[in-house]
C-alpha cells in the first residue's frame, strides 16, 4: 500500500492547499490520535500524551490549533513547546516519556510551504506501517469522545532550557569553545533562540545572522540552503568559521574562515574520521546523493559504507538494522547516534567543533585525504502524476549520458519527497564533464514534461 499524503519527510505542501488546510489537519492529528490510542496501553484514568512544537512560519500559529483540537477531540492531552528545532521536539518526546512528538514545519522550505512530521516515543521518525495506519484514518469522519474524556492542553515553559542543556551535554566535558569567534545563522528559523545560547554558554564569542523571524522571512537568503549570507559575515567579521543551519535547525552547513562552505559529506567524514581514532567505526551510512569520494575515502579506512534511499529517515533506519553509529546526507542531515535520535544540526556542529579541539588544525586539516568529485544537482519541476520512470525519452536521455560517463562517475534521478521536482545529478572527475552532462539530461526531462 503506498502512501498518499505523507512523503519523505512528513505531510508537506503549500499552506491553503490540501493537505496543508486547517479541516485537513486537524483530520490528520485525530487520525493519529486514534492510532496513538488503539496502540498504546495506558493506566487507567490516563490518556495518551503527544508534544506539538513548530518553526517560526506564521502559519504555524493556525496548523497548530488544528492539530490541538484533531488530537484533543480523541481524547489525546497536548503538550505544546512553540518554537522549536525538530530534534529538540523529538528530545523531548523521548525526555517527558510522551507518546509521540509532531513538528509544524517545511524545514528548507519558503514561507508558504508547511508540512507535519511526527515522532515516536523513542524520539525517531515513526516508521512506514503506522504512517499508512494514520492515513487510513484520515479520510474517516472525526468523532469526539465525551467532554469528560476531551485531551487537555498544557504548555512547558522550560522547554528551551532543557533542549539547550541537553545539546551541551553532547560536548566532551574537558573541553570548551573559549577562544572561538563563530558566527551562527538561524535562517530566521527555530534555533533562533537556542542555537546561539548553545555556544555562547560553552564559551564561543558569538555572531549571528538570520535571528529575527518575522513569520515570512523563513529560509530567505539566508541558512544551510543560502549560505552564502554565512560565508559573507564569516569573512567580514574575521570569525574561525560558521555553522549554518534550516529552518527547522536539523541540517546543517558550516563555512572556514576563509569564507570556503562544507557540506554533509565533508562534515560526516570530519566526525568519523575523529571517531575513528578513540575506537574502531562499525560502519557508516550515506544515501544514493553521497559523493563518491566520502565512500572511497572511508574504505581506505577500513570503514564499511552502505547507500539508504535519500531522507534522513531511512539513513537512520539502515544504522539501527547494522547497529551502526554515524550517517548522514550531503544535504547536511547528519546522524550521530551515540548523541541523538535524529539528524541534529546544533548537534552535528559540536560534533565537528569537538573534533577541532581534540585534533587541532582548521576544517580543512580534518578532511584529510578527502577530496569530493565535482557533482551538479540540477531541480527540473515536474507534475506529481507525471510518469517519468517509463517516459522513453527520458530513458534515453539517462542511457546517453551513463555511456558518456563511461563508468567515471555517477547518474541519478529520483523525485524529490517534499516538492514537486525531479533531481537530476551527475557526479564524477571532470568538472566541465559533469555540468555538461547534467544540464544535457535536464533538459531532456524538461522537454519530455513539457511536451
Amino acid at each position: 500500500m503506498s502512501r498518499k499524503y505523507f512523503g519523505t519527510d512528513g505531510v508537506r505542501g503549500r499552506v491553503g492547499e490540501t493537505p496543508i488546510t486547517p479541516d485537513f489537519v486537524m483530520r490528520l492529528g485525530h487520525a493519529a490520535g486514534r492510532v496513538l490510542l488503539g496502540k498504546c496501553s495506558m493506566p487507567a484514568g490516563e490518556r495518551p500524551q503527544v508534544l506539538i512544537g513548530k518553526d517560526t512560519r506564521l502559519s504555524g500559529y493556525m496548523l497548530e490549533s488544528a492539530l490541538e483540537a484533531g488530537f484533543s477531540a480523541a481524547g489525546v492531552d497536548v503538550h505544546l513547546v512553540g518554537p522549536l528545532p525538530t530534534p529538540a521536539v523529538a528530545y523531548l518526546t523521548r525526555a517527558l516519556r510522551l507518546q509521540a512528538g509532531i513538528v509544524i514545519s517545511a524545514s528548507h522550505n519558503p514561507y508558504y510551504d508547511n508540512g507535519i512530521k511526527f515522532f515516536s516515543a523513542q524520539g525517531a521518525k515513526l516508521p512506514d506501517d503506522v504512517e499508512r495506519a494514520i492515513e487510513a484514518g484520515i479520510d474517516q469522519p472525526i468523532t469526539c469522545v465525551s467532554a469528560a474524556e476531551l485531551g487537555r492542553v498544557r504548555r512547558i515553559e522550560d522547554a528551551r532550557g532543557r533542549y539547550i542543556e541537553f545539546c551541551k551535554s553532547t560536548f566532551p566535558n574537558d573541553l570548551d569553545l573559549r577562544g572561538l569567534k563563530i558566527v551562527v545563522d538561524c535562517a530566521h528559523g527555530a534555533a533562533y533562540h537556542t542555537a546561539p545560547s548553545v555556544f555562547h554558554e560553552l564559551g564561543a564569542e558569538v555572531v549571528t545572522i538570520g535571528v529575527q523571524p518575522n513569520g515570512l522571512n523563513i529560509n530567505d537568503g539566508v541558512g544551510a540552503t543560502a549560505p552564502q549570507a554565512l560565508a559573507q559575515a564569516v569573512v567580514a567579521h574575521g570569525a574561525d568559521l560558521g555553522v549554518a543551519l534550516d529552518g527547522d535547525a536539523d541540517r546543517i552547513q558550516m563555512i572556514d574562515a576563509e569564507g570556503n562552505l562544507y557540506d554533509g559529506d565533508q562534515l560526516l567524514y570530519a566526525i568519523v574520521r575523529s571517531r575513528s581514532r578513540l575506537a574502531p567505526v562499525k560502519g557508516v551510512a550515506g544515501t544514493l546523493m553521497s559523493n563518491l569520494a566520502l565512500e572511497h575515502a572511508l574504505t581506505r579506512m577500513n570503514v564499511p559504507f552502505g547507500r539508504a534511499a535519500v531522507g534522513d529517515r531511512y539513513v537512520v533506519e539502515m544504522l539501527n538494522e547494522k547497529g551502526w553509529l554515524y550517517g548522514g546526507e550531503n544535504s547536511g542531515h547528519i546522524l550521530a547516534l551515540d548523541r541523538h535520535t535524529t539528524g541534529d544540526g546544533t548537534i552535528a556542529a559540536l560534533q565537528v567543533l569537538a573534533a577541532l579541539r581534540e585534533i587541532g588544525g582548521d576544517l580543512r586539516s580534518l578532511l584529510g585525504e578527502l577530496v569530493l568529485y565535482p557533482q551538479k544537482l540540477i531541480n527540473v519541476p515536474i507534475r506529481k502524476d507525471f510518469p517519468w520512470k517509463t517516459d522513453t525519452r527520458i530513458a534515453a536521455g539517462l542511457a546517453t549520458v551513463e555511456q558518456r560517463m563511461n563508468g567515471r562517475g555517477r547518474v541519478l534521478l529520483r523525485a524529490s519527497g517534499t516538492e514537486p521536482l525531479l533531481r537530476v545529478m551527475v557526479e564524477g572527475e571532470d568538472a566541465a564533464e559533469v555540468v555538461a552532462m547534467a544540464e544535457q539530461l535536464a533538459q531532456v526531462v524538461r522537454e519530455a514534461v513539457g511536451g
